[in-house]
C-alpha cells in the first residue's frame, strides 16, 4: 500500500459540549428542568437568582396589540406569551425578561455554532440576564415530606402482633403473609408454602389452612385469597346475619359457583342454572360490584405523580383570540452575578483568574440554551394551538390530524426539535392539561374527500359506546358501520385497536342487565 496525503473538502454536524447541553435542556421536563438550574445554581458562582426583578415584573400581562394590561410599564423582550387567531401568529413582549443589554460588549461576544441551524432556529443575539419567572428551587421533594409509606405486609404484620396464637402458627402466619402479593392476593400455593416451612417445623396442611383463613379476616377482608372467587365471597360472608338478605345470598352462589359466566355477561346461562329471574340476578350482581377484587391495592397506593404544566392557553375575552403564554413559575429568574464577572481579568492567566472565565463562559452558555428553550417552546405551542383551535372550541370531536412534520415547517424547524419539544411538556388548556404531543394524530379519510384525526375518531366511539343499549351493546362492526354513515371510512380492525386504547371492553364484556 502506497502512502500519501490526501486533501478533502467536506461537512459534517460536530457536536459541540454546548449543543449538547442545549440539546438536552430543551427534552428537559419541567421538574427536570428546575433541578437542572438548581445544580447550576449551586455549582456556578457566576449564577445568581434575580429575586428583585421578580418581584417588579411577575404581574405584567400583554393583549395581542402588545398593550399593557396592569401598571407596569418596562415589558421585556423574551416573547413569553403570544396571542393565535386564524393563520396569524404574533410574538408579544412579556414582563418576563429574558435578558438585558451589557454596557460591555466585550463581554458577550461568543455567538451560538453554527451548527445549531440544522436543528434549531435560535437568535444569535446574547445578552445578560435569563428570567422565566420564580424563585430559585429549593430541595424539598413533596414525595420525601411524606411519611414512609406502609407496605402490605407491614400492615398484616402489625395486626398479626395484636392477635394471639402459638409461635408455630406465628411462623406459618408470617411465611403466607409473605406471600401475598401487592393487590392481597396469594401469590404462591399452599403447598409451596408447607413445603417450605416442614423444612423447619412438624406441620400438616391442615394448621396452614387453618391459619391463612385466620389471615384472610384481617384487615382488609379478603387479603390472602387464593383466587378471585374466595375474595369476594370472604367478603360477602363477613356481612352480619341481621344485614344478610336473599340478594346477598343469591350473590354468594354466584361468586361460589357461576364467576367464570358472570364475567362473561352470559346472564341468560346463569338465570338458566340458578333459576333466577333478572331482578334478582340484578339485585345481586349490585351487591357483588360493590366488592373489592383487589383488597390490598389501597393499603399502599402508587405514588402520585405530580404535572406542571409548561405552557397556559386561555381565551381573550376582548377580541376571542387564543393566548398562549410561558408558566411563569416553572424556572427561576437566573443572571450573571455582575461583581463576580466584574473580577475576570482577560490578560491575566492565574488559576483563579481561569476559574473565574470557565464559569462565565458557562454561565453564558446555560442562560442562552434556557432562552432558546423557552422560544422554542412557545412557538412550538403557538402553533399547536393555531392547528387544534377547533379542538379548543369544540372538543375532542373536532381535532385535526396534525403531525410532527406539519409544526416543523411552520416554525422552520427540524422535526427531532419538535419532537424534543413535545416530549414531557404540558399545555395546561380550558379543557384541561394535555401533553403537546396529544395533539398529533395520524389521519383517516373521509367519504367527503377529507381528513379525520384519529383522536377525533376515539372520541366518537367513546360518544357511541356511552350511549348504547347496555342490554346490547355495539360491536366492533356495528361501529364501523355507523361512522361510514358519518362519512368516516374505518376498517374494523382500526375500531377494535382504537377500542382497546381507550380501555373499552368488547361488546360481550359491556353487557348490562337494565
Amino acid at each position: 500500500m502506497k502512502i500519501s496525503l490526501q486533501l478533502k473538502l467536506g461537512q459534517q454536524l460536530t457536536m459541540t459540549p454546548q449543543l449538547q447541553q442545549a440539546i438536552r435542556l430543551l427534552q428537559l421536563s419541567t421538574l427536570d428542568l428546575q433541578q437542572e438550574i438548581h445544580q447550576a445554581l449551586e455549582s456556578n458562582p457566576m449564577l445568581e437568582v434575580d429575586e428583585a426583578h421578580d418581584a417588579d415584573s411577575s404581574d405584567a400581562s400583554y393583549d395581542n396589540d402588545g398593550g399593557e394590561s396592569n401598571s407596569q410599564s418596562d415589558s421585556g423582550k423574551d416573547g413569553s406569551s403570544a396571542e393565535v387567531a386564524g393563520d396569524t401568529f404574533a410574538e408579544q413582549s412579556s414582563s418576563d425578561a429574558a435578558y438585558e443589554a451589557s454596557g460591555d460588549e466585550s463581554h458577550w461576544e461568543d455567538n451560538i455554532p453554527e451548527q445549531l441551524t440544522v436543528d434549531t432556529n435560535w437568535d444569535d443575539i446574547y445578552q445578560n440576564s435569563y428570567t422565566s419567572g420564580s424563585p430559585a428551587p429549593d430541595n424539598d421533594d413533596f414525595e420525601s415530606r411524606d411519611a414512609a409509606s406502609e407496605s402490605l405486609q407491614d400492615h398484616l404484620l402489625w395486626q398479626l402482633n395484636l392477635t394471639t396464637m402459638s409461635d408455630t402458627d406465628r411462623l406459618i402466619a408470617m411465611a403466607i403473609i409473605d406471600a401475598v402479593d401487592a393487590n392481597g392476593q396469594l401469590s404462591a400455593s399452599l403447598d409451596s408454602i408447607l413445603e417450605g416451612l416442614q423444612e423447619h417445623l412438624e406441620i400438616e396442611e391442615d394448621e396452614v389452612l387453618a391459619v391463612l383463613h385466620r389471615i384472610q379476616h384481617f384487615d382488609p377482608v379478603g387479603v390472602a385469597a387464593r383466587d378471585l372467587s374466595e375474595c369476594l365471597l370472604i367478603q360477602l360472608n363477613q356481612i352480619p346475619d341481621t344485614l344478610v338478605s336473599e340478594a346477598v345470598r343469591n350473590a354468594r352462589i354466584l361468586v361460589r359457583d357461576h364467576l367464570p359466566l358472570l364475567g362473561n355477561r352470559d346472564y341468560a346461562q346463569v338465570m338458566r342454572l340458578t333459576r333466577l329471574k333478572e331482578p334478582e340476578l340484578r339485585d345481586a350482581i349490585a351487591i357483588i360490584e360493590k366488592l373489592d377484587p383487589r383488597p390490598g391495592a389501597d393499603i399502599a397506593p402508587s405514588s402520585a405523580t405530580y404535572i406542571v404544566p409548561d405552557v397556559f392557553v386561555s381565551k381573550n375575552p376582548r377580541n376571542g383570540r387564543w393566548r398562549v403564554e410561558l408558566n411563569p413559575e416553572t424556572a427561576p429568574k437566573l443572571r450573571i452575578n455582575a461583581d463576580y464577572a466584574a473580577l475576570v481579568k482577560r490578560s491575566e492567566n492565574s488559576t483563579d483568574n481561569n476559574y473565574l472565565r470557565d464559569n462565565l463562559q458557562e454561565a453564558r452558555w446555560f442562560l442562552k440554551s434556557l432562552q432558546s428553550r423557552n422560544e422554542t417552546l412557545l412557538k412550538v405551542a403557538s402553533r399547536i394551538v393555531e392547528h387544534q383551535q377547533a379542538f379548543l372550541e369544540q372538543g375532542e370531536e373536532a381535532m385535526k390530524p396534525l403531525v410532527l412534520h406539519d409544526i416543523a415547517e411552520a416554525v422552520e424547524m427540524h422535526e427531532s426539535t419538535i419532537s424534543r419539544v413535545t416530549t414531557q411538556k404540558y399545555m395546561h388548556t380550558p379543557r384541561g392539561i394535555f401533553e403537546l404531543k396529544y395533539f398529533f394524530s395520524s389521519h383517516v379519510s373521509t367519504a367527503g374527500g377529507g381528513e379525520c384525526s384519529s383522536t377525533a375518531i376515539r372520541a366518537l366511539i367513546r360518544k357511541l359506546v356511552v350511549a348504547e343499549n347496555p342490554r346490547k351493546p355495539l360491536s366492533d362492526s356495528k361501529i364501523t358501520q355507523l361512522l361510514e354513515e358519518q362519512g368516516i371510512n374505518v376498517a374494523r380492525r382500526t375500531i377494535a385497536k382504537y377500542r382497546e386504547s381507550l380501555s373499552i371492553p368488547p361488546s360481550n364484556e359491556r353487557k348490562r342487565l337494565v
